[in-house]
């Protein structure tokens, strides 16, 4: 039983398609981690126009997989939508991007990816 991911509803929406279940665990992994990255970089250099893009990209897939910082990420996308240079979203990052990395590692060792 995955710990920091759900499948329930990707198994949903592949309708129990198991080969398509481990292609969209594959597609995570090619996609979310490297959007990841681009909100590492982009939320210090106070680059809202990236910010925003790459969170705008993650979010449907972050909530697929039940990461359960679907909130956070969209105060990150949020930050950087309206350039809210007055405020702080370091501690939500900090949790897209553990919540991201420990989902990814799992999703790894459980598709053998």
């Amino acid at each position: 039983m995955p710990e920091h991911y759900k499948l329930h509803r990707v198994r949903e929406m592949a309708d129990n398609d198991e080969d398509f279940v481990a292609a969209l665990a594959a597609a995570f992994i090619e996609e979310v981690p490297e959007d990841a990255e681009r909100l590492r970089t982009a939320v210090p250099a106070k680059d809202y126009k990236e910010v925003y893009q790459a969170a705008h990209k993650m979010k449907p897939t972050i909530d697929l997989f039940e990461l359960g910082v679907l909130d956070e990420l969209i105060e990150v996308q949020d930050w950087g939508k309206f350039e809210q240079s007055d405020k702080s979203v370091d501690g939500q990052l900090q949790s897209v991007l553990t919540a991201v990395e420990n989902a990814t590692n799992e999703i790894k060792a459980d598709f053998g990816l």
